[in-house]
């Protein structure tokens, strides 16, 4: 069984799921004290299994995550029905009011200037960090617009963010997580400033339409943090992998550059091709049956999305990259009453990135190997240098 912190597993972690998939659907996984579903049509029953659910549990010694805790009691990924229902009913609200498809051309604009900036940089250094100039940059400036979050304040919620979610490792070093507590205390302290702010001077934003609806002060709070993240950490790692696997594919990005049409099913297959959450967990509130393995009541289950990605059952050559991908029911943006709100504008961000890079640098490859970020769950990269022909 694969050790989640091992750098080999977390460089490659396909081989092992392939070798797991072919052995069960679903495993006991020792070290992560959790059933594991590899499957597609299992990890897909764990997502949408209605005595399956997201139960919250504290981060201890309760006096050190004071902060951390109150972000995810509050959470609307962290909760089930009835609190879930009526948390996501006010935030798909908002959503339905426009706000997203409002800001189509603002990505394409944001995206699209980004490109151009990394473009200069290759021309004036020889290379340029993608992941710095476009990767994380873009979904940052779109959420901060989308929640009315001064434009200048997005880089610093980046780093708060980028520690907070840390926690959602396994086995995590103290130091780590005391810098997850610190950026959670942060990141709450600011957005109840802004809320503040909101509720005596509402505007056509996210945040002051939450500050409206049936929420109290801490739902607002942790819903906004909740966006900042998620909406952050994933768009990020796709564009990240994703381009990775472009430039290390070459044909696939020379028929992305070739064929403009390809951009949206593009989009889904670097989603499925390496999955920026590898993991998502499940507490079973009853006993349950999941291919054929019996889940106690109590016992947690995770879905392995970056083993049903590639699960051969579902995905013809699941291991082969291929960006005309079609059908492509990838369970990147997760299942069931959990499924993510905010997958359109995800996938409108990760379009406009592959748009601009395909259109401004044809020519883009890698300058080098990136570098990987030493977690399992969150699958990303620290650096990704490139350079053009």
């Amino acid at each position: 069984m694969f050790v989640a912190d091992d750098p080999a597993f977390i460089a490659d972690p396909y081989p092992e799921f392939h070798r797991l998939r072919a052995l069960d659907e679903v495993h006991w996984h020792e070290g992560l004290g959790q059933f594991i579903a590899v499957s597609h049509a299992a990890a897909a029953a764990v997502l949408r299994h209605r005595s399956l659910g997201r139960i919250w549990t504290d981060a201890t010694p309760l006096e050190q995550f004071a902060s951390f805790n109150l972000l995810h009691r509050n959470s609307l990924l962290e909760n089930e029905p009835p609190t879930h229902t009526r948390l996501r009913r006010s935030v798909s609200a908002a959503f339905a009011r426009g706000h997203v498809e409002r800001l189509r051309p603002t990505v394409e604009v944001l995206a699209d200037g980004l490109v151009e900036t990394l473009a200069e940089k290759i021309s004036a250094d020889g290379e340029a960090d993608l992941l710095e100039h476009v990767a994380q940059p873009l979904p940052a400036q779109v959420i901060a617009e989308l929640l009315g979050v001064p434009k200048q304040e997005a880089p610093r919620l980046v780093v708060l963010s980028n520690s907070i979610v840390k926690m959602y490792e396994y086995d995590l070093p103290e130091d780590l997580r005391r810098e997850a507590e610190a950026a959670a205390e942060a990141f709450a302290g600011y957005l109840r400033e802004l809320t503040e702010q909101r509720a005596s001077h509402p505007g056509d934003d996210l945040l002051s339409h939450l500050v409206a609806a049936d929420l109290t002060g801490d739902e607002v709070v942790a819903t906004g943090v909740l966006l900042l993240m998620a909406g952050h950490e994933a768009t990020v790692n796709v564009i990240g992998n994703g381009t990775t696997a472009l430039l290390t594919h070459r044909s696939e990005w020379k028929r992305l550059v070739a064929d403009p049409g390809l951009v949206e099913p593009a989009t889904e297959e670097l989603i499925r091709y390496d999955s920026p959450l590898q993991l998502f967990e499940r507490t079973a509130t009853a006993d349950v049956e999941i291919a054929g393995h019996r889940v106690a009541e109590g016992e947690k289950i995770a879905a392995l999305l970056g083993a049903a990605a590639r699960d051969p059952e579902v995905f013809d050559d699941p291991g082969t990259l291929d960006i005309g991908r079609s059908p492509n029911p990838h369970l990147g943006f997760g299942g069931g009453i959990h499924y993510c709100l905010g997958a359109p504008l995800a996938r409108i961000e990760i379009a406009a990135a592959l748009g601009a890079l395909r259109q401004r640098l044809p020519g883009l490859r890698l300058a080098r190997q990136p570098e990987r970020r030493p977690e399992f769950v969150i699958r990303g990269l620290r650096t990704l240098p490139v350079t053009t022909d």
